[in-house]
């Protein structure tokens, strides 16, 4: 099937959005992506996944200027609503109009943003819809003013195009009941943000012996409970504290903690292994941060290395499920700290388990969900319309 993936984030960075591509086009169907800002020099792009980016990068209204005194962070905070809907807008006209002559089989819309566009190509061409939601949209975590007439607008958009889907996707079993709830949905599949299995990993630090660190793999930003992370560290001692990944620690006090960039997968994987525990924090406070699985969890298990979660609800039932270490209490570092130590106790029966279920955390089971998924979605008759 010819397939039009719809992502208003830049391709190459989502590594949801290029997974099930390069899944798709795997299976034998031609996938054309448009995402969002100027195309990369050298976009490296799965076999067989075309891509266009349009709408130009996200703009920031006053830039530092609005961030340098109260006023200006006042004027900031009243403004963002505004402003995240006029670039969401700009973007859908663009990619409006990139997308005019396609005639695709199937819509792959990702997140809220991108469904109504979704809607309408399928609407004209008679192509299936798809709704990929990687987030709980309405209780999403954001900054700026409190919204509350335009976020019920919002979700009642999205629980009317979805129903226009003919499969909705997403990417934990907790928000896959969100979404039957809140909207009636019939069939939601999930498809999680798991990692393809890596190389063997050999007699590593994370299964031979106790172990050495503690280390946080993923975005460095605010509602990732890092400041409770910063508070626990100097009680974590003889274990090292390790901050890894692409973001802005500017406002977190991380004195004490190695914070390092990001670093491609297999080296995240060994970082992780010669630390021998993964840290998978969250705050709550965000029902969707309540129903989340966040892919660091899955970049644990493909390293086979225990985690030390936060007690979410989506979180707690992977981890217990499976065995895949501790829970502690988001925002309390003597949770953290009694977890962490928890850990260390009973790392060798974590990291067995870990072991026991990296096949079924991994991309290769969620690839051939998301391919029995699509599977159903037999290409509409030429010329059927309006839907």
């Amino acid at each position: 099937m010819r397939i039009l993936m719809l992502v208003i984030s830049d391709v190459v960075g989502d590594a949801r959005v290029l997974r099930e591509s390069a899944t798709l086009a795997g299976a034998g169907h031609r996938v054309h992506v448009v995402g969002r800002g100027p195309a990369p020099a050298d976009p490296a792009l799965p076999p067989g996944v075309t891509a266009a980016w349009v709408g130009g990068a996200p703009a920031r209204p006053g830039g530092r200027r609005l961030r340098a005194s109260g006023p200006g962070r006042a004027a900031r905070w009243a403004l963002l609503p505004a402003h995240r809907r006029a670039a969401e807008a700009r973007w859908v006209a663009a990619a409006r109009a990139a997308v005019a002559g396609e005639r695709p089989d199937v819509v792959h819309a990702h997140d809220a943003p991108t469904l109504g566009l979704g809607a309408a190509v399928a609407r004209r061409t008679g192509a299936r819809l798809v709704y990929d939601a990687h987030e709980y949209w309405p209780g999403r975590r954001r900054e700026g003013r409190p919204t509350p007439l335009a976020d019920r607008a919002e979700r009642r958009a999205e629980g009317r195009r979805g129903a226009r889907a003919d499969l909705v996707v997403t990417v934990s079993d907790a928000l896959a009941g969100r979404l039957r709830r809140d909207h009636g949905w019939p069939r939601v599949a999930v498809v999680r943000n798991t990692f393809p299995a890596g190389p063997a990993a050999g007699p590593g630090a994370a299964t031979a012996g106790p172990p050495r660190g503690l280390v946080y793999a993923g975005r460095v930003a605010a509602g990732r409970d890092l400041g409770t992370l910063a508070r626990a560290a100097p009680r974590l001692a003889p274990l090292t504290v390790t901050v890894l990944g692409p973001g802005d620690a500017r406002g977190l006090d991380l004195r004490g903690i190695d914070v390092r960039p990001a670093l491609a997968i297999d080296d995240v994987d060994a970082v992780l292994r010669d630390a021998g525990l993964a840290l998978v924090p969250l705050e709550d406070g965000w029902e969707n941060h309540r129903v989340a699985l966040p892919n660091k969890l899955f970049q644990a298990v493909r390293a086979g290395v225990p985690v030390v979660a936060a007690d979410l609800p989506a979180l707690r039932a992977v981890v217990r499920a499976h065995d895949l270490g501790t829970l502690y209490r988001p925002g309390d570092p003597d949770a953290l700290v009694a977890a962490v130590r928890r850990a260390c106790a009973d790392h060798a029966r974590h990291a067995a388990a870990v072991r026991r279920a990296a096949p079924a955390l991994s991309w290769e089971a969620d690839a051939d969900r998301l391919l029995a998924a699509y599977a159903a979605l037999e290409p509409a008759p030429a010329g059927s319309g309006a839907r």
